[in-house]
């Protein structure tokens, strides 16, 4: 299988789906090198050779390797998809103007300037790579489940608790875990093959959300993955996967594409849900109003 002086935009996606069927074949040092190109793309395309090595802990000679495994005549024309796909992302996502005009605008305005055209571009990758068949998928399972958990830690934990807060105002199945301070696998002793776990979990990826996924597997439970990569774990055989984008300019990820996404999810679980779950979104709003949860200005008198 050669790509040389091929220009089909779709090469790396080729490469990719190669790498996840034949995972599994590799040696463990390989399939380590298959697990990064396929989890940081951008990085991997971006980085020389030794770079790259040193990220993933291997050798030069490794990558040679993987490249030739894969029947490539070298590193290079592995790397070469990956690096052209990251010129065609730069040229598709021309800045807008106000984004240009902001960079000319000394430092501070250069920085803001960059940090917004990666969300913007970060959001667009993210609901571009929703399939619509996927997101209904993912929402009948929820709405058809028993009980619907809900996980994540650290960085993601704030996107389970929007999702949450919002959520269960259409889903009332949806529950965060753990609670307090239990574990996740606590909060799903009782649960079964009617029960659902959504997780939440980005790269690096948690292990207290990979062992409770691991773990939800084993009860029979049907799982929705939620992350920016639909091969996170060997282990791990979701129903669903709804990958996005996480890819920054600057020292964390940005959550802002996978925000979108579970915003996404939660229109249509609000839709597909009905006048059931317009009745209890209303009802929610009702009830704070009758308690006076917002704050509104006194009307002078």
């Amino acid at each position: 299988m050669s790509f040389k002086n091929e220009v089909d935009p779709s090469l790396r996606a080729r490469l990719v789906t190669r790498l996840k069927l034949e995972w599994r074949t590799f040696s463990p040092r390989l399939q380590v090198v298959a697990k990064y190109i396929i989890d940081h793309p951008a990085d991997f395309g971006l980085d020389p050779i030794r770079v790259t090595a040193s990220k993933i802990g291997v050798s030069t000679f490794t990558l040679v390797r993987m490249a030739t495994t894969l029947g490539l005549s070298g590193y290079d024309e592995l790397r070469e998809p990956f690096r052209r796909a990251l010129l065609t992302s730069a040229t598709d996502g021309e800045r807008h103007e106000w984004i240009s005009r902001m960079a000319e605008e000394g430092a501070v305005g250069s920085v803001l300037a960059e940090a917004s055209a990666n969300t913007a571009a970060v959001v667009e990758r993210s609901i571009r790579a929703q399939d619509p068949e996927s997101m209904a998928r993912a929402a009948d399972i929820l709405l058809t489940s028993r009980d619907a958990f809900l996980t994540a830690t650290r960085a993601s934990y704030a996107l389970a608790y929007f999702f949450h807060y919002v959520g269960r105002m259409a889903l009332p199945t949806l529950q965060l875990i753990p609670r307090h301070m239990n574990s996740p696998i606590d909060e799903m002793r009782n649960a079964g093959a009617d029960d659902v776990l959504v997780a939440i979990t980005f790269t690096p990826y948690s292990r207290d959300t990979i062992e409770a996924c691991k773990y939800a597997q084993s009860k029979g439970m049907k799982l929705i993955l939620i992350s920016d990569s639909d091969f996170v774990v060997p282990e791990l055989t979701p129903e669903v996967t709804l990958i996005a984008s996480t890819l920054s300019t600057h020292y964390f990820g940005t959550f802002t594409g996978a925000m979108a996404v579970v915003e996404s999810l939660i229109a249509i679980l609000v839709a597909r849900g009905g006048d059931d779950a317009r009745e209890r979104i209303n009802a929610y709003e009702d009830l704070r109003n009758e308690i006076d949860a917002y704050w509104r200005p006194v009307k002078k008198q």
